[in-house]
């Protein structure tokens, strides 16, 4: 006999951020039908859905399905119920982030609205902190330079440093979330290794292939492919600008080709940003609802990338007000980055693990 013990607390959870009513579901099977990417063998979203109007956390955090699941909303749009099955598996994805986070507390500050301001003051009060300890804690005067208000050795050294501790806590509830996936399936055993099915999931990481096979949201995958791109290329000029403040080669020019990459990708990541919001917006009817963890995500990376670019004009024009917009720059800056394991964009990691895990025991 099987014993079903409901999670009251996780369903009203699950309908809380999700703004599904569970218990509308039929279980026709028709999101299942229409959905492309959902495997012939348990195909999903059906079983999930009964799962979370049962309330059961255990089959679905270390469920693999939640995360082939692009959320490209077909299975919302010929629900007959308007049970909204895409917005229900976003929810429980969101959910999992909580589950696997550590320490919780920052899954706090970055997915509860009445933790924002602490949330905002955590990054303000380190830098804070940083310029005092570096005795730069005032305005400087003379030409616009910003490494007379933040040192290049205090500013990459402080950065880096956070940034690792903030990532290695976060590594954790990826590992975690790793040995779940293999708990979940101790029958199937994978029958490729983890760095060979890594390599064959390329395409649906680096190409986003999967978010082709959709047809409610086409756009999204263009907007995905903008961000995706923008960021990892922010990531890589970042990089090189530590090494040239190493150097003693930065500030860079207006027209080194870095300087010129780093602005390509600004502009990727406001068109990839201003679709989603715009889609968001608009089409809230096909792209799902959204909840204050999407909101959140979207705002803050628009604002680190709106605010990196008026920073760069600043000091170019010599503004009076530049060394308030570079602070007001570093605190978006140190928002995301410490804050990016918690959110949704996490999902970066947790979905690159379920693919590979997918793959390695042939459920594709």
């Amino acid at each position: 006999m099987l014993k079903i013990e409901p999670d009251i607390a996780f369903k009203k959870a699950l309908k809380r951020n999700g703004g599904a009513s569970l218990n509308e579901c039929i279980q026709c099977g028709t999101c299942s039908v229409v959905c492309s990417l959902a495997p012939d063998d348990r195909p999903f979203p059906r079983k999930e859905m009964i799962w979370a109007a049962w309330g059961l956390p255990g089959k679905l955090l270390a469920n693999p399905d939640i995360w082939l699941c692009h959320q490209c909303g077909d299975c919302s749009t010929h629900c007959p119920r308007g049970v909204k099955p895409a917005d229900v598996l976003s929810s429980i994805r969101l959910l999992s982030y909580r589950h696997y986070a550590r320490p919780s507390f920052f899954w706090s500050l970055a997915n509860k609205p009445a933790w924002l301001p602490i949330a905002v003051l955590f990054p303000t009060i380190i830098i804070s902190l940083i310029l005092f300890l570096a005795g730069t804690f005032a305005i400087p005067e003379g030409e616009v330079n910003y490494a007379a208000f933040f040192p290049h050795a205090w500013l990459n050294s402080s950065f880096t440093l956070i940034t690792l501790l903030a990532y290695g806590m976060a590594a954790v509830g990826f590992v975690r979330f790793w040995n779940d996936l293999k708990a979940a399936f101790p029958e199937r055993k994978p029958t490729i290794g983890f760095w060979r099915s890594l390599w064959q999931v390329k395409g649906d990481m680096l190409l986003h292939n999967r978010f082709g096979e959709c047809t409610a949201q086409r756009s999204r995958k263009v907007a995905h492919l903008l961000v995706f791109y923008g960021f990892v290329l922010l990531l890589l000029v970042t990089a090189y600008a530590i090494v040239a403040a190493i150097t003693h080669n930065y500030p860079l020019t207006r027209f080194n080709p870095f300087k010129i990459v780093g602005n390509i990708a600004a502009l990727m990541l406001t068109i990839g940003l201003c679709i989603m919001l715009i889609n968001r917006l608009k089409k809230s009817d096909i792209y799902g609802n959204s909840n204050y963890s999407d909101w959140l995500l979207l705002i803050s990376m628009f604002l680190l990338t709106i605010s990196g670019i008026v920073v760069q004009t600043a000091r170019f024009l010599d503004w009076g007000w530049a060394y308030y917009l570079y602070f007001f720059h570093l605190v978006c800056v140190w928002f995301v980055i410490i804050y990016l394991p918690y959110t949704k964009f996490a999902h970066m990691v947790y979905r690159v693990l379920a693919l590979t895990f997918a793959n390695s025991i042939g459920r594709r």
